[in-house]
């Protein structure tokens, strides 16, 4: 959604980005380093995650649970993995009610890897979801302007200039 401007009948104000803040308005404030950091910061987090994700995974067998819960385990952050991806790339273009994303929670808590891959595939692209937010945003701007022409010149003179004809 938009900043409190829109609300209070002013002029829209841009809604902030995670990392980028409202530089993607008009790419400054270094919009265009924190394009070339955020991928790298994503994948490192990716790749961090997924060697934590192995070590606990080696922490299963040895525990010598057996390879039926180990099989378990792998498919369940695999799936979720994917869904997760799958949500996160969804967010990027269109909004979600805030009831869904907050029963989605634990299933991106555990499919990190793949919350982490989309940010990172879409960070290669735009500041993950910036085209949504400028898509808003615009909207909101000409529904802005439509509303500031429509009142414009004072309406208590035009009625005198009618009277007086």
């Amino acid at each position: 959604m938009l900043g409190e401007g829109a609300e209070a009948g002013g002029p829209p104000r841009p809604e902030p980005i995670r990392f980028f803040g409202t530089s993607w308005v008009a790419y400054e404030d270094g919009y265009w380093w924190r394009r070339a950091v955020v991928p790298i910061g994503a994948l490192l987090a990716t790749v961090a995650g997924a060697f934590v994700l192995r070590l606990g995974f080696q922490g299963l067998t040895d525990a010598d649970i057996g390879p039926f819960v180990t099989g378990i385990a792998v498919v369940g952050f695999a799936v979720c993995s994917a869904l997760a991806f799958q949500r996160t790339w969804r967010g990027f273009t269109r909004r979600r009610a805030t009831a869904e994303v907050d029963g989605m929670r634990g299933l991106l808590a555990i499919g990190f890897l793949g919350s982490l891959l989309a940010y990172f595939l879409r960070s290669m692209a735009e500041a993950p979801g910036e085209k949504l937010h400028r898509a808003e945003f615009e909207q909101a701007r000409e529904q802005y302007e439509k509303r500031r022409k429509s009142r414009s010149g004072n309406p208590a003179s035009g009625r005198r200039k009618r009277k007086r004809r």
